[in-house]
């Protein structure tokens, strides 16, 4: 059985027998990880099924019209970020090019999105075609798909006061951004893309950003296009939905709106063995060890185990991707991260 298939079938069938998982690894990580095995790339060192793809993207604009300072860099999206303390490693601070309660609609309107080169398509195409060549599943990549995006345009307090105070000037740059999503989502699905990877952070730690009904006007009928979008184009193309923190409120209807997987399943914000039991037969998941807990600060012998223990609550029930539930950031020891690997064989070992 190709990786390709194994992987789709735990998604789709919950057929864990092949243990599929994935692991990002912080710039820190990576390093120390090139250091230890430089002949071997890292996703195939850790056993992935898939592999990650995005668009490429041009911005429309010079990044000096948004910003002066030259320790801020910009995004395609014109969005700048400098860095902060060397303890910091890889975080940012952003700067939002639209914020401040004198921004008109008019500017909403004419602020520049990415351009989308000519070859950039051609490029994804080639990508699935060569992964699928290989045996392995094709993922693109598209998280901070609406809300994210747009709060890092105009700010997340001014987006949020526009919503209740001044809907015109959110609806002019959700719109926008919402059009320009499904536009990207129909060409990964045309690409041949296996997984879309969507998301937005609507959680906090313990609490939903906003109310369900707030989340229910403003960002599902957007969301709902999205995928639409996508699986008009490719009706077997399986759709994921990222969001940290607790979003369980929320699982219902991203049901509704025919998502099939749930990313990151954040242990540390929610019960993920009553997420499972409740939702399991209804979509998948992708994450579930922790990396504000049991990676960071357990033992390895803790991290083998509860690969297993997660292994067994989807086993027969749940589709499942194991993985930690978010970058593995640099105070993760690395006989951790070893240990993580180590269980995903022991259990593709142990299910032949």
């Amino acid at each position: 059985m190709e990786n390709r298939t194994k992987l789709i079938a735990a998604i789709r069938e919950a057929d864990l027998s092949q243990v599929p998982c994935d692991i990002q690894l912080s710039p820190a990580q990576l390093e120390e990880y090139q250091k230890r095995h430089p002949d071997i790339p890292w996703e195939q060192y850790f056993g992935l099924y898939h592999r990650t793809a995005a668009l490429r993207l041009e911005q429309s604009s010079p990044a000096s019209s948004f910003f002066d300072d030259p320790a801020v860099r910009t995004d395609a999206y014109g969005v700048g970020m400098s860095g902060g303390s060397a303890e910091a490693y890889h975080m940012v601070r952003f700067h939002s090019p639209l914020a401040g309660s004198d921004i008109s609609v008019s500017q909403i309107e004419d602020f520049p999105l990415p351009d989308i080169p000519d070859d950039a398509e051609d490029e994804m195409h080639k990508f699935c075609r060569d992964m699928h060549a290989g045996g392995l599943a094709a993922a693109a990549v598209m998280e901070q798909t609406i809300w994210e995006r747009a709060w890092l345009i105009r700010s997340l307090e001014d987006l949020m006061s526009d919503m209740i105070c001044d809907p015109e000037k959110a609806s002019m740059l959700l719109d926008r951004l919402t059009d320009h999503a499904c536009r990207m989502a129909k060409m990964y699905a045309e690409a041949g893309f296996d997984i879309i990877k969507l998301g937005d952070d609507i959680g906090m730690q313990h609490a939903p950003m906003m109310s369900t009904e707030m989340w229910r006007s403003w960002l599902k009928p957007r969301l709902q296009q999205v995928t639409e979008a996508a699986k008009h184009a490719a009706p077997e193309i399986l759709v994921s939905y990222h969001s940290c923190g607790y979003i369980e409120p929320f699982i219902p209807d991203f049901i509704e709106l025919g998502i099939d997987i749930l990313n990151p399943l954040q242990p540390e914000s929610m019960d993920i063995e009553a997420v499972i039991k409740t939702y399991g037969s209804r979509i998948s998941f992708w994450g579930g060890i922790g990396t504000q807990s049991v990676l960071p600060f357990g033992t390895s012998e803790e991290v083998r185990r509860e690969v297993h223990r997660l292994w067994n609550l989807c086993r027969g029930s749940a589709g499942l991707v194991i993985s930690p539930s978010h970058m593995v950031e640099p105070e993760v020891p690395w006989e951790n991260i070893e240990a993580f690997r180590s269980a995903i064989l022991e259990l593709r070992d142990n299910s032949l």
